[in-house]
């Protein structure tokens, strides 16, 4: 078998890889508004589910990273999905006993395994051909991680939040009976879609398991982290990664939060395209739905928007120099988070989805701008990278602590900061 062949084979293979952990990392997200009032968090409390979801990226990589130099990234794939699967099948007593703590615990060891997969995988993507085209291959890889991001909320308006969430007031006042029965509904409906996916990862296991994938990786090698970290394209892309990731995540987290805020439940019943849209994605009649679920249809714009963003940007860093490319991203950011600080109601609601389409290139061109040139370092720049995910962790318990204490629009500049930070890298790798 050609090389060319048996590359092609591992793109698509591992392309599939992408689409099922983009699917997994957003369903998460339309867990919180639930989780939120079920539980009665604040905006604070809401974004620490985020933490105990991202933190493991801040754990789990670097060791990921070892062990992949060790094992190679078949074995390190199959068991990144080994262990996604196992976090998927905790959701089910943690649904079924309305345990907090324990919804924190499938959430670490579901990125867990998520984070292993990711070190292994977009690593292998930019070594799968031409270095040249590394961005654009994996700006590609990631355009099917955002297919998954942009069906997943979907799914969550559908299976998740569809239905009206109680106080706890108006669950003491329930009889027995109906008490019960109202937490079996609660738990089926977190239960039932993560029992798929988990059934669905080990299925994908199972075939990566048989399928034959390059040996590109040459173990023998001494290499270390310190090694790595001697290559400043990668210590400066570290950070972006880290601040790019918060931004993404506190943005997708409270976008349900944002609207309800500016009562764009009822602005979109009244509106009647609006309300076309919100009843195509839940396909039936809104004043049945919860105001959480009516918003929450519009937040597949957020993601989708990624989504085509990497087919076009799987495009333009092939013609332009990614660095440039990531630069024009970022201000353009920049300028719609201002513009959704700026105006209100349905403006103000499609200018911050907008950040979704130039979100859509900065994790894979800010990745492959930052391993270039590292050689068999790359899994341990992969281990550092994906370390950096814990920015996702971090920057949306603050976004909810700034919220908490002067609202939404000032805490959004703690976002416009991190885009920022990314226009300077792609200025300051020019000359790296």
């Amino acid at each position: 078998m050609s090389n060319n062949t048996s590359y092609k084979k591992a793109f698509i293979l591992l392309t599939s890889l992408f689409f099922m952990w983009g699917l997994i990392t957003v369903l998460v997200d339309s867990l919180i508004p639930r989780l939120r009032e079920i539980f009665e968090l604040t905006y604070f409390q809401a974004g620490m589910v985020q933490f105990a979801f991202f933190i493991a990226y801040g754990l789990v990589s670097i060791p990921a990273g070892s062990l992949l130099h060790k094992i190679g990234y078949k074995k390190g794939i199959i068991l990144g999905l080994g262990v996604m699967g196992t976090g998927c099948l905790l959701f089910y007593p943690a649904a079924a006993f309305r345990v907090f703590p324990l919804f924190m615990l499938g959430y670490f060891i579901l990125a867990s395994g998520m984070t292993v997969l990711q070190v292994a995988a977009n690593p292998y993507v930019t070594v799968l051909g031409d270095e040249a085209s590394a961005s654009s291959r994996l700006n590609l890889s990631q355009a099917f991680n955002s297919l998954g991001t942009a069906i997943a909320p979907a799914l969550g308006a559908t299976l998740i939040l569809s239905d009206n969430i109680k106080t706890s007031e108006e669950i003491g006042a329930l009889e027995l009976a109906v008490k019960e029965a109202y937490f079996v509904t609660e738990a089926a409906a977190v239960q039932k879609p993560f029992i798929v996916l988990a059934l669905a990862l080990v299925a994908l296991a199972v075939v990566v398991k048989f399928v034959k994938l390059p040996q590109i990786l040459n173990k023998a090698l001494d290499t270390s982290y310190g090694k790595a970290l001697k290559h400043k394209r990668l210590s400066l892309g570290v950070i972006g990664i880290f601040v790019y990731v918060g931004a993404e995540v506190a943005v997708g987290s409270y976008l349900v939060n944002y609207f309800m805020e500016m009562n764009l439940a009822e602005i979109i019943r009244q509106n009647e395209l609006m309300n076309s849209i919100a009843r195509l994605v839940h396909g039936t009649d809104l004043q049945t739905i919860d105001g959480k679920g009516v918003v929450a249809a519009f937040v597949i714009f957020y993601w989708s928007g990624a989504m085509v963003g990497r087919f076009v940007g799987s495009y333009l860093t092939k013609v332009f120099p990614p660095n440039k490319v990531l630069g024009v991203f970022a201000l353009l950011a920049i300028a719609c988070i201002m513009g959704s600080v700026l105006t209100s109601e349905l403006i103000s609601m499609w200018f911050i989805l907008a950040v979704g389409l130039f979100n859509s290139i900065m994790f894979p061109t800010i990745f492959s701008l930052a391993i270039d040139g590292l050689g068999e370092l790359k899994p341990h720049g992969s281990g550092l990278l994906c370390t950096a995910i814990a920015g996702g962790a971090f920057v949306p318990p603050l976004f909810g602590l700034f919220t908490d204490f002067s609202g939404f629009k000032i805490a959004f500049v703690l976002i416009m900061l991190c885009y920022a930070y990314i226009l300077y890298y792609s200025k300051k790798v020019e000359s790296l």
